[in-house]
């Protein structure tokens, strides 16, 4: 089933790493095959991945959009994961959940199930008074919206 993509000017989005921008009016993308795809919302800059949950997050970002790099980012977003868990053991269900997503290479689903993992921690971080960062947009929305793409 193929993918629609509305895209506004000026807008951009990722498709198997190449980032690519409407320079024009509104339009509509169709994607007839099988294609790694994340819009602007669901991305993370390097920069807010400032946190360790948010360093999962951004690290399977990259595995998700680099095929030719995946085991390494992969393999980072477990090492991140299991830091977060030693700090806060109550996040168990979660990280085991995307820890299953990341094995069964369902890399997508663990990313927008780190969206869980961003929200526990901010709550802990804000139950011992401190402010967690600003959460991204990607935090706020890829949990929202579907992937389209099938995986």
């Amino acid at each position: 089933m193929p993918l629609r993509i509305k895209l506004p000017a000026k807008e951009r989005i990722i498709v198997n790493g190449a980032v690519i921008e409407n320079a024009g009016d509104a339009t509509t993308i169709v994607l007839h095959n099988r294609a790694d795809v994340l819009r602007r919302k669901e991305v993370m800059s390097e920069a807010e991945a400032s946190s360790p949950a948010r360093r999962v997050y951004y690290a399977l970002q990259c595995a998700y959009m680099f095929d030719e790099e995946r085991p390494r980012y992969a393999q980072h977003a477990r090492q991140f994961l299991h830091q977060y868990l030693e700090a806060a053991p109550s996040a168990g269900e979660l990280a085991e959940k995307i820890e299953g997503l990341i094995a069964e290479g369902k890399l997508y689903n663990a990313l927008r199930a780190t969206q869980s993992l961003i929200e526990h921690e901010d709550e802990r971080l804000q139950a011992i008074g401190i402010k967690p960062d600003q959460p991204s947009d990607a935090a706020e929305d890829a949990a929202e919206e579907g992937r389209g793409s099938g995986q």
